[in-house]
């Protein structure tokens, strides 16, 4: 019986407040839409090859097969800058380096050394055009 009034008061108080909430002139509702995130091109690719890499990273700890790169790192020339991101000089260079260090992964007799340095080469982009995932980055060295 405890329990039901229990149930009953809070039923009760929650829908007194809700009341309110609506019946008060004070509260103030959003003059804007909200608008939904959409991710760009090369964020969402970004997202895949971390993965993908998080995902080679144990292959290589536990010396496992490694298969070869993935075609759709290609798109990392052409892919859909986010808003207010541009493709300079600088984002080319870094992204040739990077296919580059990603891909001798693949061929290399020291797959940890090849993997660190192509951790790095992400990195050193990162730290001059969008640090945010750095940290995020940081995680897949292997040491």
């Amino acid at each position: 019986m405890k329990y039901l009034l229990v149930i009953f008061s809070v039923l009760f108080l929650s829908c007194n407040q809700n009341k309110s909430e609506e019946e008060n002139p004070t509260c103030e509702k959003p003059t804007e839409e909200l608008k939904m995130y959409e991710a760009s091109e090369m964020a969402v690719l970004m997202e895949q090859m971390y993965v993908h890499n998080k995902q080679l990273r144990e292959k290589i700890i536990k010396k496992d097969s490694l298969g070869e790169l993935p075609k759709y790192f290609l798109n990392i020339s052409e892919a859909t800058m986010t808003k207010g991101k541009e493709r300079d000089d600088f984002f080319n260079n870094k992204a040739g380096f990077f296919l580059k260090t990603q891909s001798e992964i693949y061929d290399s007799k020291n797959t940890k050394e090849s993997f660190n340095t192509m951790v790095d080469a992400c990195i050193s982009c990162h730290e001059v055009k969008c640090g945010g995932p750095i940290a995020r980055i940081k995680t897949l060295y292997i040491k």
